[in-house]
């Protein structure tokens, strides 16, 4: 405990704040179930402070319009974050049970290098696109493009990897000019409430630009996506929220950038070394003990190799186990919850139901918290429940497949189209293939798509726009067509 940081409190209008009427919810560690703290349980009229001073900062302020200011401001921040590193660090193992070796990639350094790219791009950006001279229907115009912010965000952010997400929204948003409202999941309200101490005693950003509220009820997020005065929802979960949040906001015709769920296909071409790439898929399905929307939960392989590829999975996923967080050889850590270790739970009871059999785990780990065995289920197609839902957990499924055009029709057949891989032993073939996946990202031969340069994001049900690179910045800008006489 002494090594996490302050209490939680939200941040509204530039002041530390509990919530209006002094209520409270407890943060559990769940890797042990102990309480490690409380968080505000915000109130409707904490909810309401946030977005009126999220709108008279964006209207009144120049925010908007000092690209300096922003940027300044952005360094501040992230080398607030570098100093308070280690207690981030330890706070993140603490509420959301991520294992420490995460926390050189999407627990904590991507993310905060990503701050700092986006604050470079924002420097050097061109807000202004000059088009020129043009005659439409005859009148000699000159053409100028701007891009400007959108206006007051409303990010709303999910708990398995909170600091990565809370990141690649309010850095963006803000570097465009945008004031932000910071809803994050009930799960992990404590990292969110950091930034916001951060932001509050480290920066020079002005009152109400970034404001973090953390009420318990999940309903929050219809209310954000309601609001007339939320001119865009940024949006990261499931896709039935997803779905929800898009329905919210159609009234009022809001943007909405969503990144919802994934069922990642890995692919084993028949050339490729097979059981190199089961051992991988399996190490990737129990990262933070799978939760994680990009991570590949459906291996495909050769039909020849199929039992082979079985064997692998079993036998990495039964070297890695479900170990503590703070081992520092644990890659595997618990699920975030009680509701999430009995989703999982539940899954292991369809997959019997389907006709699946476990190579290895399928069941909880009796202990206090709350913890899955890494599971490789086998004997089930892609038609399956467990090969065609997001389960969010250390699952593998491993299916069949009949050749190139096979693996392709499998990969594809799914409502989501987040990530994936390909391997071969060639890279032309493997290229070939990545090119028919209908999905966001994907992963050829071992590369690695996860950097604060390269966009996110999905096909079909897996969201709409992207995040990170520069496409995620300007999710968070308009577009303005200027004509004067030339």
């Amino acid at each position: 405990m002494s090594t996490l940081p302050p209490a939680a409190q939200q941040l509204i209008d530039g002041k530390l704040v509990a919530a209006s009427d002094g209520s409270t919810y407890p943060i559990l560690n769940p890797a042990s179930g102990a309480e490690i703290g409380v968080a505000p349980d915000g109130t409707a009229a904490d909810v309401d402070a946030a977005i009126a001073a999220a709108r008279r900062a964006f209207d009144e302020s120049d925010w908007a319009t000092d690209r300096d200011l922003r940027v300044r401001c952005l360094r501040q921040l992230h080398a607030a974050l570098l100093a308070d590193a280690d207690a981030f660090r330890a706070l993140t193992t603490a509420e959301v049970g991520m294992p420490g070796f995460m926390m050189g990639a999407a627990g904590f350094d991507v993310p905060v290098e990503g701050l700092a790219w986006v604050t470079d791009l924002v420097e050097s950006y061109a807000f202004e696109t000059d088009l020129g001279v043009a005659s439409p229907m005859g009148i000699a115009s000159r053409r100028t493009v701007r891009r400007e912010p959108v206006g007051v965000v409303a990010a709303i952010t999910p708990w398995n990897v909170p600091t990565q997400i809370n990141l690649a929204k309010v850095g963006p948003a803000l570097a465009a000019g945008c004031t932000v409202v910071l809803k994050p999941a009930p799960d992990t309200p404590w990292v969110a409430a950091e930034l916001g101490r951060l932001v509050a005693e480290h920066t020079d950003i002005p009152p109400g630009v970034f404001n973090v509220v953390t009420p318990r009820p999940n309903e929050v997020a219809s209310v954000l996506a309601t609001d007339p005065r939320i001119d865009m929802v940024s949006f990261t979960g499931s896709t039935s929220v997803g779905k929800a949040i898009m329905a919210a906001a159609a009234p009022t015709l809001k943007k909405v950038f969503l990144e919802l769920g994934g069922k990642s296909a890995a692919i084993a071409l028949d050339d490729a070394d097979v059981a190199a790439v089961a051992g991988g898929t399996a190490f990737a399905a129990c990262i933070h003990a799978g939760q994680g929307c990009a991570i590949t939960t459906r291996l495909i392989v050769p039909r020849d190799r199929y039992d082979e590829a079985v064997q692998v999975a079993a036998a990495t996923m039964e070297s890695i186990g479900a170990r503590d967080p703070h081992d520092p050889g644990a890659i595997c850590g618990p699920v975030i919850s009680a509701a999430q270790r009995d989703r999982v739970a539940a899954y292991f009871s369809v997959a019997l139901e389907e006709g699946g059999t476990f190579a290895t785990g399928g069941s909880v780990i009796d202990r206090p918290g709350y913890w899955v065995q890494p599971t490789v289920v086998a004997g089930l197609d892609n038609s399956s429940r467990l090969a065609q839902e997001e389960i969010f957990g250390p699952v593998l499924v491993v299916i069949p497949h009949d050749g190139d055009d096979d693996a392709v029709r499998i990969a594809n057949d799914s409502a989501y189209g987040l990530s994936g891989s390909v391997d071969s032993g060639s890279l032309e073939r493997a290229r070939a293939v990545a090119a028919r996946i209908r999905t966001g990202t994907l992963a050829v031969n071992g590369g690695v798509w996860f950097s604060p340069d390269a966009p996110f994001g999905g096909y079909k049900q897996s969201g709409i726009g992207r995040e990170m690179g520069v496409a995620g910045f300007e999710e968070y800008l308009e577009v303005k067509t200027i004509a004067e006489p030339a």
